[in-house]
C-alpha cells in the first residue's frame, strides 16, 4: 500500500468516526450502530478503569445506547486528535481524544435510571476497524474515561 492509499484510508476512517458522533448527537440509534460490524462490539469504561458495559452486535448497540438518555437530552460529542494505523487493506485501529456532554432538559428528573441532569466526559475512543464489501465498520469500540462530571 502507497503512501495515498494509506491516507485515503485514514481519511475515510475519520469520516467514519465523524459520522458516528453526529449519528450520536442527533439520536439515530440505528444508523450508529450501522456503523459496526454485524457482530462489532463497544464498551465504555468508567475513569477508575472497570468497564462500565459490554455491548455486543448492532441491535445490543443500538437498543443499549439509545436507552441511556431521554429522548430531549442534549448531546455533544468532540473528537479531537486521533492516532490512525492502517494494518492492511482491510484492518486498521486508531484512537480518538474526546469529549462528550448530556444536559438533560430543565424539567427531567434525576432517578435512579437518569442519576444526573448533566455530564461532561473526557477520554479516548479505542477502535479496531474492517474493511468488508468495500466499506469501513468499526468492529471493536472501547471508550476508555479520563474523567466524568456530573451534575444534579
Amino acid at each position: 500500500m502507497d503512501a495515498v492509499e494509506r491516507l485515503s484510508v485514514i481519511e475515510d476512517l475519520r469520516r467514519l468516526m465523524a459520522r458516528y458522533v453526529y449519528s450520536a448527537d442527533h439520536h439515530r440509534w440505528q444508523d450508529l450502530a450501522g456503523f459496526f460490524t454485524p457482530d462489532g462490539t463497544f464498551t465504555p469504561h468508567r475513569p477508575d478503569g472497570s468497564v462500565w458495559l459490554r455491548m455486543e452486535g448492532r441491535e445490543e448497540i443500538a437498543k443499549t445506547v439509545g436507552s441511556s438518555g431521554g429522548p430531549d437530552d442534549v448531546l455533544v460529542h468532540h473528537l479531537f486528535s486521533d492516532e490512525i494505523d492502517v494494518d492492511s487493506a482491510t484492518s486498521a485501529h486508531g484512537v480518538w481524544a474526546m469529549e462528550d456532554i448530556i444536559t438533560r432538559p430543565e424539567n427531567a428528573e434525576v432517578s435512579e435510571e437518569f442519576p444526573f441532569k448533566g455530564m461532561h466526559g473526557y477520554g479516548h475512543y479505542h477502535a479496531r476497524f474492517v474493511k468488508v464489501d468495500g466499506s469501513w465498520y468499526i468492529a471493536e469500540l472501547e471508550q476508555t474515561r479520563l474523567r466524568l462530571d456530573f451534575t444534579h
